[in-house]
């Protein structure tokens, strides 16, 4: 199934008026990633806030919907913004990386994975990652699964 029919099913089966959405995949390990948001143990992630800059890009915002995608970029669920910050990636707390559900979920985990992440991201642009980079933390809900 693809974004627009898992959204057509969403909107049909809740009545939602909403009508704008967004479809994307995690940026590494998409399948893995989407599985435990699927299970109820990932209810967060993080962005490298310059990437937003570069590819003039909205930042997400309470409220918004995004129908989570795998690597084949088949839809496998729907999740609904509840919270965004933007804090300096030496400020993200552990708090955080226990919503990101993933390794061991301790910030260490966190912290080590995503700063090799956001380096290739920032080298694609042209940029070093630093700790002091600003970090676009998003929480969700998980609101439609197949």
């Amino acid at each position: 199934m693809n974004a627009e029919q898992m959204w057509n099913k969403f909107v049909s089966k809740n009545q939602n008026k909403e009508t704008q959405y967004q479809s994307w995949a995690f940026g590494v390990a998409a399948d893995e990633l989407a599985d435990l948001v699927l299970r109820g143990i990932k209810t967060g992630t993080a962005s490298a806030y310059p990437i937003y800059e570069a590819e003039i890009e909205a930042l997400p915002k309470n409220g918004d919907y995004s129908v989570i995608l795998d690597s084949k970029d088949e839809a496998v669920c729907i999740i609904k913004t509840t919270k965004v910050y933007i804090v300096p990636f030496r400020e993200v707390r552990k708090e955080h990386s226990l919503k990101e559900g993933e390794g061991d979920g301790s910030l260490e985990y966190w912290r080590n994975v995503h700063a090799e992440f956001f380096s290739k991201e920032m080298s694609e642009i042209g940029k070093i990652f630093d700790e002091d980079m600003p970090v676009v933390c998003e929480e969700f809900e998980l609101v439609f699964k197949p």
